[in-house]
């Protein structure tokens, strides 16, 4: 799989000789099309932590993750209609040259800023995570797994540029889905079939779909689920520059659209895979959890052992499901690679200093190098931070959520001017930080995380492992209440009832808060609609809703017309005055005489 990626880049590097420019390497010479384009978006976001972390939500939390399959609808429609014609018609290279256009350059730097940040965040927890668990189960040496990922990735990003990172995340997908299929059809036949796995999960309480419970500090509902993964993932699609990136690089704004329509498809399936595969874990495990049992020593490494359990008797099998993971690290990693290097040549270096095309080009794959080091090096800081799943959508949703309000609100609100808008960034961002960094000091109590019960009842222990296993999972359960208990005693206020609030609803916060605050201070600072050039805010044109109006007021008033003219073709016919077919008067005068 690394091989085949790092070729995909070599045949780019010599297709592409003749290119010398730096909008050929980083938006693809805008000649992409819909399909490669929708697969290289699902593969920007679904990365190995989908892959190894969604599975394990399942089986400890059920599977009302699923629900985020709604949240990506409602995504698409608001993405596709708001966010993607502006960004297309403007062809921008970088997502935060609009913040100038729209509000000014101290904007434009500091959101900049904010993306490289959380890009380079959140990448170092992609590389690192899958490489832990896959070390802990299999043996594949850590650092070597970290290192290779890293240096293929920038291998191909530099010498392909973005059609390379396209083409090797369709590659990529693909592998993601087969390694998913194996697993679920291996766990289906050890099972006995879906219905058996199915009735399992219902049995254990991981059918868990319909809660709605409007608590904000449970931390899965549906609400949470639909609401904050609305705002989670139109901050990730809408407005991120690894994802606008591809959107520009599409030969039309038709293209553009399809491809996160198309995009859609993928991301349910992915998600549907995941959620299912989650659900074979219980079903395999619901009576020896191997977690408990002490087989593995962290629960994101369940799936690696579930395969390595149910597929070892199949050579090679184990190896895709590997090179699954491996391959939703590799398509995040080098979609942010090129992100951050398009970002800083037109954020950072363009404006400043007047460099030749050439010269450019050849920045940008300086950059690509460059970012590639700093995101192993960042891989180091991952081992810090919780659960895969969690921990990611944290990080996404801390700091997109304040520059999605940013955007929405230059987007949306004529009226708001850089003061606004600066102002609601800094106070968004600050309310995502405070609630954020509070919820890892002062973690939520089991009330509103409401974990399922696992059990290792049917271990195959001997009687004297088998009564100190239980005897030590009593005493810790003991610990972990007394000291929650204790902990609830000296928990402050804030800690039970803002702390708590749900991890998902970190982003709709900084989006909600950004929005508002950039409304006021805009008002108290001028409160007029600026005279703003065209295009920087949403227009009718744009929605696909008032192009269909208008497709069919066109169709309704051509139907009128020819009903109207067959109206007349028909009284033409009745009154010889105003037929139109010439009359033959010779044949009516001797039709005459012969009367």
């Amino acid at each position: 799989m690394l091989v085949i990626s790092a070729a995909i880049g070599v045949y780019y590097a010599f297709a592409q000789r003749g290119q010398r420019n730096s909008t050929d390497f980083l938006v693809g010479g805008r000649s992409m099309t819909a399909v490669p384009v929708a697969l290289s978006l699902t593969a920007s976001f679904m990365s190995a932590i989908t892959v190894l972390g969604t599975p394990v939500e399942v089986y400890c939390y059920g599977a009302s993750f699923v629900l985020t399959c709604l949240s990506f609808i409602l995504m698409v429609g608001i993405s596709s209609e708001l966010f993607l014609p502006i960004f297309y018609r403007l062809g921008v290279t970088s997502t935060y040259e609009y913040l100038e256009m729209r509000f000014n350059k101290a904007t434009r730097l500091f959101g900049t800023m904010l993306f490289i940040i959380q890009t380079l965040l959140y990448t170092g927890l992609v590389i690192y995570a899958p490489a832990l668990a896959l070390n802990q189960v299999t043996g594949i040496d850590l650092w070597g797994a970290v290192i290779s990922t890293g240096v293929v990735c920038t291998f191909y990003c530099t010498l392909g540029g973005l059609k390379a990172v396209v083409w090797t995340d369709v590659f990529q997908v693909l592998i993601m889905l087969t390694g998913f299929l194996a697993v679920i059809i291996q766990a289906v036949l050890v099972q006995g079939g879906v219905s058996v796995i199915i009735s399992d999960s219902a049995q254990g309480g991981r059918i868990n779909l319909w809660d709605f419970d409007p608590n904000p500090l449970r931390r899965h509902t549906f609400w949470t689920l639909l609401i904050g993964g609305t705002f989670i993932w139109t901050s990730a699609y809408g407005i991120n520059q690894a994802q606008v990136q591809r959107y520009v690089s599409c030969r039309s704004l038709f293209h553009a659209k399809m491809s996160l329509y198309v995009n859609l498809l993928s991301l349910w399936a992915i998600n549907l895979c995941s959620v299912f595969c989650g659900l074979c874990l219980y079903s395999v495990y619901k009576n020896c959890d191997p977690w408990m049992a002490k087989k593995v020593s962290a629960q994101d490494q369940l799936m690696p052992y579930l395969v390595l359990d149910i597929l070892r008797d199949y050579p090679g099998l184990p190896g895709l499901f590997v090179a699954a993971a491996y391959s939703g690290t590799l398509s995040t990693v080098s979609s942010s690679v090129n992100a951050l290097a398009a970002v800083t040549v037109a954020d950072l270096i363009r404006p400043y200093f007047s460099l030749s095309e050439q010269q450019l080009s050849w920045a940008s794959k300086g950059l690509s190098i460059f970012y590639g080091a700093v995101c192993i090096g960042m891989a180091g800081l991952a081992s810090l931070m919780g659960g895969l799943l969690q921990a990611a959508i944290s990080i996404v949703g801390t700091i997109g959520g304040p520059l999605l309000g940013l955007f929405t609100l230059g987007i949306l609100f004529p009226c708001a001017n850089s003061k606004g808008g600066l102002a609601g960034l800094v106070t968004g961002l600050a309310m995502s930080l405070w609630v954020c960094i509070g919820s890892q000091i002062y973690h939520p109590l089991p009330e509103s995380t409401r974990p399922l019960a696992l059990e290792t009842h049917d271990c195959n222990f001997s009687m004297a492992e088998n009564a100190l296993l239980n005897w030590t999972y009593s005493t810790q359960t003991d610990h972990i209440a007394s000291d929650q208990q204790e902990q609830s005693l000296d928990r402050p206020f804030l800690a039970d009832n803002w702390y708590s609030l749900s991890y998902l609803y970190f982003c709709p916060m900084g989006t909600l808060v950004a929005i508002v605050v950039g409304l006021i201070v805009s008002l108290l600072s001028g409160g007029r609609p600026l005279k703003l050039e065209p295009g920087l805010t949403v227009i009718k044109e744009d929605l696909t809703c008032y192009k269909l109006y208008k497709i069919l007021k066109r169709r309704a008033n051509a139907d009128k017309l020819d009903l109207v003219g067959e109206k007349e073709k028909k009284s033409g016919e009745t009154n010889l005055a105003f037929c139109d077919v010439e009359l033959d008067i010779t044949k009516i005068q001797a039709h005459r005489a012969l009367a």
